[in-house]
């Protein structure tokens, strides 16, 4: 990177996939070669990016793909503001911009050897897929992998493709859910809220980690249930980037207490949640 806090990246458009009636996925690949190897060099798996529409804004949001697949970026969006209406509207061969990435990281070299259970709720999924896929891509170094995930309904659940790609692996093991209400005829996950859900298929496991995403109700709900399970709080990590706005540490919107979320994470462990303002979670 140019040491440019405000450099952006042309990106053009290389595919784009649609994953529920509202969110889509955008694979971009870097006009410019240079950009491409310097972006490269500086992520990891966890840290975000600004992905902008000229003439409608940035927005801040996960890296949806590991580091280990180097040749593109993808994010995965719901359409809820002017940026991401815009960024919905764009098709295969338009450009947008990216700045990045940006905030720290998922630890991953320190869980080597150590089992990983990741649990994502709606669009939490999105940065635990990049989680995911760099274990995955890395498998040989990592215990047993557990990937507990749900939403609201069937037609909700991010990645379907990828998560039947995940299920006949014989190296993770997938549980999905859905709320109560959510389900269809076809459906043969779980039904159930996660947290719940979590506590019920998930052994204890003291020598683990785990990694949440998701609703900032059923991140709140679900941390006792591992903690009950027996992880230890400082191996218990979640992202709390959908707090964020400028990405860049100058609103001031992203802060609790104080602490900014785009400059100090987007990533925190559960040991470090407890000494933030509960109020301000």
């Amino acid at each position: 990177m140019s040491g440019n806090l405000y450099e952006a990246s042309v990106m053009r458009i290389a595919a784009v996939r649609e994953e529920t009636p509202d969110t889509r996925t955008l694979r971009l690949e870097f006009a410019d070669e240079a950009a491409r190897a310097a972006f490269s060099r500086a992520y990891r798996v966890g840290m975000f990016g600004l992905y902008g529409v000229p003439g409608a804004g940035e927005c801040a949001l996960c890296i949806a793909s590991p580091p280990t697949r180097d040749r593109y970026v993808e994010c995965t969006f719901r359409r809820t503001g002017r940026v991401t209406a815009a960024l919905a509207d764009r098709e295969a061969e338009q450009r947008i911009t990216l700045r990045g990435p940006y905030g720290n990281a998922f630890p991953i070299d320190d869980w080597r050897g150590r089992d990983v259970l990741l649990v994502a709720g709606g669009m939490g999924l999105a940065p635990l897929r990049s989680v995911l896929w760099n274990l995955l891509d890395r498998r040989a170094e990592f215990g047993a992998i557990t990937l507990v995930c749900g939403a609201r309904t069937a037609a909700d659940l991010l990645y379907k493709d990828g998560l039947a790609e995940w299920a006949k692996r014989g190296d993770v093991k997938v549980t999905t859910t859905v709320d109560p209400g959510g389900e269809t005829a076809a459906w043969r996950g779980k039904v159930g809220l996660v947290p719940a859900v979590v506590e019920e298929t998930v052994p204890p496991n003291q020598k683990g980690v785990a990694a949440v995403c998701g609703p900032l109700g059923m991140i709140k709900f679900a941390m006792p249930v591992l903690v009950r399970l027996g992880f230890a709080a400082r191996d218990v990590y979640t992202t709390l980037e959908n707090r964020m706005k400028c990405g860049v540490g100058q609103c001031g919107r992203c802060n609790i207490g104080g602490v900014y979320v785009c400059r100090d994470g987007p990533v925190f462990t559960l040991e470090q949640l407890r000494k933030m303002p509960a109020g301000d979670l």
